[in-house]
């Protein structure tokens, strides 16, 4: 008999434990980053063959440039690895990929990748799936703010106008519907300053599992925990 799977239409991820992987097994923290990136794209397949919409993962945030520059180095090159492939990778595989949060401190030759990218896949009808990089929660609600705010003095909507609805509008994640489920890799149990708004009432499950070893049938005992919960809105 099948197993009936309540499946979320919308994942978030914090791709957690990278750096603990390579430790335990006494290599350099670039091998760790660099299994996870695979990792990732055997994730990216199992959701969409799941009947996930959206996905949207943690991969650089605005705290990580305090890194060792050697690492912030490293991973950026995965990233630009990623971005050489992706644009085959979105077509072959019907994905519609974009990034969330502010890229201008990124090179320029990784902006100008990033925005080809968004261009060339978006039209394509399977996953969404959304990279945050460079990217905080705090950030994104400040840049918000400033949007809304230089849009009232211009006289383009009155403070009166304000809700959840036209503020959710200036977030980078406007369009795409909020995360039912987050999760949340390697077992740390806090929300390192993503996606505090979209998150809201999210179901979170924070699995002992580091990322690199968190495989098709890890997400699918993620979704078998949701499907388990009893999501209630509005107070008990």
């Amino acid at each position: 008999m099948e197993e009936l799977l309540k499946i979320p239409v919308h994942i978030a991820i914090i791709m957690d434990g990278n750096g603990r992987w390579a430790k335990k097994r006494k290599l350099p923290r670039s091998v760790g980053h660099q299994q996870g990136a695979k990792r990732l794209e055997e994730i990216c397949r199992a959701a969409a063959e799941m009947g996930v919409k959206y996905l949207t993962v943690y991969a650089f945030s605005t705290e990580n440039w305090a890194r060792p520059e050697d690492e912030i180095a490293t991973l950026m090159k995965i990233l630009r690895n990623y971005l050489a492939d992706s644009i085959k990778k979105a077509r072959d595989n019907n994905m519609r990929i974009r990034v969330i949060g502010d890229i201008s401190r990124l090179d320029l030759d990784i902006q100008k990748s990033i925005r080809r990218l968004e261009e060339v896949s978006a039209s394509n009808t399977g996953l969404n799936f959304q990279i945050a990089l460079n990217y905080g929660s705090r950030d994104e609600i400040l840049r918000a703010v400033r949007r809304m705010t230089a849009d009232c003095r211009a006289g383009k909507i009155q403070p009166d106008e304000l809700d959840e609805t036209l503020f959710s509008s200036y977030l980078d994640t406007k369009d795409i519907p909020d995360p039912d489920f987050l999760i949340r890799t390697s077992g740390e149990q806090r929300l390192s300053n993503y996606l505090l708004w979209q998150c809201a009432y999210a179901e979170f499950y924070f699995p002992e599992v580091l990322w690199p070893d968190f495989d098709k049938n890890a997400l699918k005992e993620a979704v078998r925990q949701y499907t388990a919960r009893d999501r209630r809105f509005g107070g008990v």
